[in-house]
């Protein structure tokens, strides 16, 4: 059943709300969007704080990023590019969320991947976090960079940037996020207490397996480390 868009509306706003609350954004920053079912999205605008957005302030663009419908002086951020192209690499992708949690950006301002299979619930729910390469925001840059890790990574890490995380829909994607900064906590944790151990390949191979019963429906990449072997 296809929500209908007001009720769509409400649940960006509320999760750009959440984001907010849990200080994964300040000022402008991060952004939000989820596709229709007509292949057109609707998108946080520009130059607003995401506590302060509400259902009329979503902008309707079409697949080229060119607004359809948006009450007057709002616009879609200039980093709709980096979304649309993930939209054009994943047929599978209905949402996309960028924000900078302060964990996982940090990771990605130290250009440190987050490739650790340590964590049980990080291995069914999204695999190894890979860093991007460094892209200019707001330019063609970044969309360039992420492109071939769109493929096989549900999140990933912008070099100096912050996180981008896709799902099916608005929730799945906000859920992956949510996801990476914990992940991206525990690590630190670990790391101050002498590393993380990781968990066996007999293990790993038995979690991956588990994400069909968990219909995780993301791509997952290999465990790097045992199929070098």
């Amino acid at each position: 059943m296809e929500l209908s868009d007001m009720k769509l509306r409400e649940e960006i706003c509320d999760v750009c709300h959440k984001m907010w609350q849990l200080g994964w954004v300040a000022a402008n920053d991060g952004n939000i969007s989820v596709k229709l079912a007509d292949g057109t999205f609707l998108t946080t605008p520009t130059g607003i704080s995401k506590s302060f957005i509400t259902p009329e302030k979503l902008v309707h663009i079409d697949g080229e990023g060119k607004i359809l419908e948006a009450e007057e002086g709002y616009r879609p951020s200039s980093e709709i590019k980096m979304h649309l192209r993930c939209y054009k690499e994943r047929e599978d992708v209905g949402a996309v969320v960028h924000a900078h949690p302060p964990a996982a950006t940090g990771y990605a301002v130290a250009h440190k991947a987050l490739d650790e299979y340590s964590m049980i619930e990080t291995v069914v729910a999204l695999g190894s976090i890979p860093v991007t390469p460094y892209g200019t925001p707001s330019t063609y840059e970044v969309p360039e960079a992420i492109a071939p890790y769109l493929g096989i990574h549900d999140a990933v890490l912008l070099m100096n940037h912050g996180a981008l995380t896709v799902g099916a829909d608005l929730f799945t994607a906000y859920y992956r996020m949510e996801t990476l900064e914990l992940f991206a906590k525990i690590s630190l944790n670990a790391h101050l207490l002498g590393g993380a151990v990781e968990i066996s390949r007999e293990n790993i191979e038995r979690l991956i397996e588990m994400r069909k019963d968990y219909k995780v429906t993301g791509r997952h990449p290999g465990y790097k480390k045992y199929n070098q072997e």
